[in-house]
């Protein structure tokens, strides 16, 4: 069987850090935030070239977090993107404010920048664009959107570690950076995990009080808080994993260049690397027309894959309440039905890509 993901693969590569990363923790007994979340914050915001980083304890945490410190809230509207997870559109809700759809480009599956303008209005408050698969959103002409209407901008980098727009890290391009640590991830916890970067030294104190049940310091609760705090052990794995990050992105990226050679003329149609961007490769999705049959076929040969994402959030039943249908996105709905996600991690060898490829050929 080819896996749609190894995560053992990757633990084994690196067993003996990462235990002994996990034992320090243990002994410190520093099980919730701690030393090691600190030092990773700083790590991973210097990463992405970053000022601050304040790690929480998921990716939606992340969103939500950042979009309260920009003061969205009940009666606002955020622009974004249907074709998402739905982790995008939920953390908008969760603050009371309306998530506005906005389709995407049917090259680079990311928001539309030629059809924001049209969806602003006077009560939107934010513009949160989704860095999907591996490739960041086209940035500036957002930003320049933004600015005009003195909106904030939110990236939604959870799938975007390490990514590149014009030679920038995504999520430290707009006004905050939200990821996601999810195990899956190109750089994932053993757990879950997320964490919000900013260049804006206002906006870290409300989300630190905010991850920490609203307290300034402890039983002075100053805003009606969460409990988002990233763990002590996923710090600790996360600052390991971290120096491994860019050898794993060049490894993604190697594969899918390989990838790419091997499904010409093959059917599908392969991704598209945008000129404004350096993709990661978190996901590496094909499109056919016959996607539902092709991976029946590849299941039946024992080559696992995915659909990211088979249904558009505005037409998901439990935003119904939204007011939209289909027909309204078609560029969203058509890559929902034709969309199909091959095996892709840093381990997977060529000669899997091959068994892959050639399978998808003879389909």
């Amino acid at each position: 069987m080819i896996p749609f993901v190894d995560l053992k693969a990757q633990y084994n590569t690196i067993k003996d850090e990462i235990n002994a990363a996990v034992l320090k923790v243990l002994e410190s007994s520093q099980f919730v935030l701690g030393d090691e979340v600190t030092a990773f914050e700083k790590e991973f915001a210097g990463y992405c070239g970053a000022d601050y980083g304040i790690a929480v304890n998921t990716g939606t945490s992340a969103l939500h977090l950042a979009l309260l410190a920009a003061g969205v809230g009940s009666g606002d509207e955020v622009i974004t993107v249907p074709f998402t997870f739905v982790a995008t559109v939920a953390a908008i809700c969760y603050t009371g404010a309306t998530p506005v759809f906005v389709d995407i480009n049917p090259v680079s599956y990311t928001i539309d920048v030629n059809q924001i303008e049209k969806a602003i209005t006077e009560r939107t408050k934010a513009i949160l664009p989704v860095h999907l698969y591996g490739q960041a959103a086209d940035m500036e002409p957002i930003l320049e959107i933004a600015r005009r209407h003195g909106l904030t901008v939110i990236e939604d980098a959870a799938q975007a570690h390490g990514a590149e727009y014009k030679g920038r890290r995504a999520g430290s391009i707009g006004d905050f950076g939200c990821f996601s640590f999810y195990p899956g991830k190109n750089l994932g916890a053993y757990g879950e995990g997320g964490m919000v970067i900013t260049n804006n030294p206002e906006y870290v104190r409300t989300i630190q009080v905010l991850r920490d049940w609203g307290q300034e310091r402890r039983y002075q609760h100053i805003l009606k808080g969460y409990n988002y705090r990233m763990d002590g052990i996923q710090g600790a794995i996360l600052r390991v994993k971290l120096r491994y990050l860019d050898a794993w992105t060049d490894a993604r990226r190697a594969l899918a260049a390989h990838y790419d050679e091997l499904l010409v003329n093959s059917g599908v149609t392969t991704p598209t690397v945008m000129p404004y961007s350096h993709h990661v490769y978190h996901i590496y999705a094909v499109r056919s027309p016959q996607r539902d049959t092709l991976q029946q076929k590849l299941h039946e040969r024992l080559i696992q894959t995915g659909i990211h994402y088979p249904i558009p959030v505005h037409l998901q039943p439990a935003y119904a309440d939204l007011g939209y249908k289909i027909g309204d996105f078609l560029c969203s709905e058509l890559a929902a039905n034709e969309v199909l996600s091959l095996p892709m991690f840093a381990e997977l060898s060529e000669a899997q890509i091959t068994i892959v490829s050639e399978s998808i050929k003879a389909l």
